[in-house]
């Protein structure tokens, strides 16, 4: 039986979307843990640092916490020694590796200290950031919800936009965390997982916009117009948003590593958005259709790709590709 998600509670936008005048304005100076150095944490972290304030950092990978010490940072020899301040922040691939973080002896719920926060930035679904939610509430802990929009580069440069939920008390605990790694903030409940089906919707809608920028340029490109040129066209008039230049330029340009957001994290999100559509009873027919559309990209070796390479699987449907590789289209048809 479907569950009813509370409306928003407040209107969507509480933060001033610059960060200036609202309650990110002057954020006090935090000592903060930071789990989860890939692309994206390492420069959230590496932006609390530049804001002023004490980050302990922690990651399974060694080799990526010793650039952030010469920064500043202090080294956790575990989850345990990254909860020790007035919060932690986590910025993890999946659910399974929050679960792994945040339960357990050693977890993040076991070591934080009552009235502590913690912010949750990973895309997970909807389901686990109500158990955060309850499990930090029953700790005497406050939890909120902060995922992110934006590329690798956007988190180092601290541009990111983030959409939280959670308690008000919660949210102005995180506030300055929240003011060092983004450029906005947008409060969307004081239910925490809502700010994560937010984030979901996004990626959804993300993904939708790549499905079709590949149709659409399978389609022109099977027809002889330049794939480039037609890019450049529909940015510089219709379409002249970050999404459609971004992706529109990496699939006309057949550019999908180093992958920026690898497909199998974009597959992940549109299973959680159906996982939460199907909880709420409502029929997503593009969600499904994307969903197959990475499943096809991961069976043909797709896996160390960014997402955008779905929007190519239209011109190896179209027989614009010959091996079904995915690298550029001319240099199949040369």
């Amino acid at each position: 039986m479907a569950t009813e998600a509370k409306p928003f509670a407040k209107p969507l936008r509480i933060f001033a979307t610059d960060h200036e005048g609202g309650w990110l304005k002057k954020g006090k100076e935090m000592k903060v843990g930071f789990i989860g150095l890939g692309r994206m944490g390492t420069g959230m972290a590496a932006n609390l640092l530049k804001a002023g304030h004490g980050v302990t950092v922690y990651n399974r990978t060694s080799s990526k916490v010793e650039a952030l010490v010469v920064q500043g940072a202090k080294a956790a020899a575990g989850v345990a020694g990254a909860c020790r301040g007035d919060a932690v922040m986590t910025m993890l691939a999946n659910d399974d590796a929050v679960e792994s973080v945040v339960f357990g002896h050693s977890g993040v719920v076991a070591s934080l200290r009552p009235g502590a926060v913690h912010v949750s930035s990973s895309t997970i679904s909807v389901a686990l950031s109500e158990r955060l939610e309850a499990a930090h509430a029953k700790a005497g802990q406050r939890f909120v919800a902060a995922p992110v929009f934006g590329r690798p580069d956007a988190a180092a440069s601290g541009q990111l936009v983030v959409v939280a939920a959670g308690a008000p008390d919660a949210l102005r605990a995180g506030a300055p965390l929240l003011e060092a790694v983004g450029r906005s903030t947008f409060v969307v409940s004081e239910t925490a997982q809502i700010a994560n089906l937010v984030k979901l919707s996004g990626n959804f809608l993300f993904a939708a916009i790549i499905e079709s920028l590949g149709e659409a340029i399978a389609l022109v490109g099977k027809a002889g117009v330049d794939r480039r040129q037609y890019i450049d066209f529909l940015t510089s008039t219709l379409f002249d948003v970050p999404a459609y230049k971004i992706y529109g330029g990496l699939i006309a340009d057949g550019k999908f590593e180093p992958a920026a957001f690898a497909a199998p994290l974009g597959y992940k999100d549109i299973r959680l958005a159906l996982a939460a559509a199907e909880n709420l009873l409502v029929p997503m027919p593009f969600a499904s259709l994307l969903r197959d559309r990475f499943v096809a990209l991961l069976a043909h070796g797709g896996d160390k790709l960014d997402w955008s390479a779905i929007g190519q699987l239209a011109a190896r449907d179209a027989s614009l590709g010959t091996d079904g590789t995915f690298h550029r289209i001319d240099a199949d048809r040369q």
